[in-house]
């Protein structure tokens, strides 16, 4: 099936390799670089090559004899770049290799790099440079097949200023100083596994590591060291549970890098080294209580990593089975009580997502269209966690998980290191649970993977409450209280509530209070007696400082502009500059807030928002 986000044809010619050679120039603010890419022809006769770019300049094309190939930059489609045409040799046959040489330069505005100021990082004595290129974000680094049905391993030279270090979403095989260039440095790496454009990834800082298990390292900058080291110690635990329930990790080192704080997204599930952003980052006292974001991206090792979703309309593939997965693992670890507990805090999180769209949106289906659409534009909670009820609502029909765990696992190896969809999958399940027909007769898939809106089934029903049912007692008597009552509350409400449910009893009253906010009186009170404003949990200070936005509470505006201002992780910054932007009284604020800073958010960031303040 067509990409019908890619203009690279497949079926005509598939790479195979990519030997890529980066100079890293943090003085222009581009990559200056060589992409040796191998291809097999899959077609008799085939006469060009076509290619996903985004604002590369392109110096030459060469075939491997070094002799150069006539090439053309197509038009430019607003979402998905200019295609690269290469015209090939005449007579090739079915089968046959072809070996490509394209040296060309990135822009200082690629959509997949995020260049920070040494006064933008912790240390504040080196630049510092990292990529993000889920979804379609690597034609802006390298011309490529950039469509996740195409996977390939990969190899590379870095060369950047030699008092930082590189690192890539591979195995690193050495280094060494440039013979050119002194105050240069040279790193080697080898990704042997196949995997998509996507999870190419590059960082270059001053970065230093300390090991947090046998086949684990945090990486940051020093100033971060330690507490990103108490905070993931747990990692390795994580990566033992998830191959119990899978098979053997097959990507070698499980590293941890945690990035500055623009970094768009809680983690990235970039081989060998998992990208997360520090807004995990609690410290001692906090009992770690963010860090099952490890847990999610530890699962993408086997779903979207190992097993990828051919293309982004069946991303549900991808997220829906990584939370599943994650969830087992919390399971495990934690009891199945933490577990319902997290599908009832997914279930809100769905409910929101689903209002971030018009309703009936199309972008609410679990297989979406994304003809002429950028994947960014589609992209929310939905795939994550109505993907994840449809899975747990099979597992239910179809026998628990002492049935289902073991067809996770077949369907995983049996489809390892290829591509999937939605169809693929269906007959897959269909033909394993071959004796249950009756049973999956009664699945409504139509409703499930192509309507919008909430799955067809209240999932949130079949939860237990035990640890959801304090929170929504507390959120009730908040929701009901009197001015007059106001004194009745203290600290004693929370004193046996974990971290999870603080967010939980916050995340209740975010629910129900989206057409009439809590009074500012009421606030006032809570914050007086659970002291949520200093909190040093991201996912508590978020929802608290929703709650204070809806109410129009300009005291906490300042709190807020802070919040979304010191970190860009999108999950956190979007729903506020929405909420502000929503009343007259901060859509000014919103305004001028983004346009101050824009230049500190990831590209993929500023462009989300831009449209979302009606400024793209």
């Amino acid at each position: 099936m067509a990409d019908p986000c890619s203009f690279s044809d497949p079926s005509q010619c598939t790479c195979t390799h990519i030997s890529w050679f980066v100079n890293v120039l943090f003085e222009k603010q581009i990559l200056d670089c060589r992409a040796e890419l191998d291809f097999e022809v899959k077609e008799n006769g085939v006469k060009t090559l076509v290619l996903d770019t985004r604002d590369l300049t392109i110096d030459c094309v060469t075939n491997e004899a070094g002799e150069a190939l006539k090439h053309s930059l197509g038009e430019e489609h607003k979402a998905f770049g200019k295609p690269l045409n290469i015209e090939l040799p005449h007579g090739l046959k079915n089968g046959s290799m072809l070996h490509i040489k394209i040296s060309y330069q990135t822009s200082n505005t690629a959509s997949a790099a995020q260049w920070l100021t040494p006064e933008q990082t912790a240390g504040k004595n080196h630049p510092y440079f990292f990529t993000q290129c889920q979804a379609i974000h690597a034609r802006s680094l390298i011309p490529c097949q950039d469509t996740p049905s195409v996977k390939t391993p990969y190899q590379a030279e870095v060369t950047v200023p030699k008092d930082l270090v590189a690192l890539m979403s591979a195995v690193g095989t050495g280094s060494s100083f440039d013979t050119k260039n002194p105050k240069k440095k040279i790193y080697m790496f080898t990704q042997k596994v196949v995997i998509p454009s996507y999870l190419i990834a590059l960082v270059v800082g001053a970065l230093v590591s300390q090991e947090v298990g046998p086949r684990s390292r945090v990486w940051t900058e020093k100033e971060m060291l330690e507490i990103s080291a108490w905070e993931f110690a747990e990692v390795e635990s994580q990566l033992a549970v998830a191959e119990e329930l899978t098979f053997s990790y097959v990507w070698g080192t499980y590293d941890l890098l945690i990035l500055p704080p623009s970094f768009p997204y809680g983690g990235m599930e970039n081989p060998c080294l998992t990208f997360v952003t520090p807004t995990l980052l609690v410290g001692e006292g906090g009992g770690r209580p963010l860090t099952d974001v490890v847990a999610h991206e530890i699962s993408h090792s086997w779903t979207g990593n190992l097993i990828t979703n051919r293309t982004w309309e069946h991303f549900w593939l991808n997220e829906g089975f990584t939370v599943f997965l994650e969830r087992k693992i919390l399971g495990r670890r934690k009891g199945a009580k933490m577990v319902d507990f997290a599908y009832i805090g997914g279930w809100k999180t769905l409910k929101d997502a689903i209002k971030q769209f018009p309703d009936g949106s199309p972008k609410t289906q679990l297989v979406v269209d994304l003809k002429d659409t950028d994947p960014d534009d589609v992209f929310s909670s939905v795939p994550y966690e109505k993907g994840s009820c449809f899975l747990t609502y099979l597992e239910r029909i179809l026998g628990g998980p002492d049935v289902f765990e073991p067809f996770l696992k077949s369907y995983l190896k049996k489809f390892q290191y290829e591509t999937v969809t939605t169809k693929e999958w269906r007959h897959y399940l269909e033909e394993y649970f071959h004796d249950k027909k009756d049973v999956l007769k009664q699945v409504d898939w139509n409703t499930w993977l192509h309507k919008p809106g909430l799955p067809p089934v209240k999932m949130i029903e079949w939860y237990d409450t035990t640890l959801t049912k304090p929170c929504t007692i507390l959120c009730g008597k908040w929701l009901e209280a009197t001015e007059a009552e106001l004194g009745s509350f203290s600290r004693d409400d929370i004193k046996d509530f974990s971290p999870a449910q603080v967010v939980e009893f916050l995340a209740q009253l975010v629910d129900q209070t989206n057409s009439k906010p809590l009074a500012i009186s009421h606030l006032k009170r809570m914050d007086e007696v659970y002291d949520l404003t200093p909190s040093r949990n991201s996912e508590i200070k978020f929802r608290w400082l929703r709650l204070s936005v809806r109410a129009a509470w300009q005291e906490r505006y300042p709190q807020t502009v802070t919040f979304i201002t010191i970190q860009g992780r999108m999950k956190y910054i979007r729903p506020l500059y929405k909420e502000l932007y929503a009343r007259e009284e901060s859509k000014e604020l919103a305004v001028k807030t983004f346009e101050d800073h824009r230049a500190f958010y990831h590209p993929i960031a500023a462009a989300m928002i831009a449209k979302d303040l009606n400024l793209a």
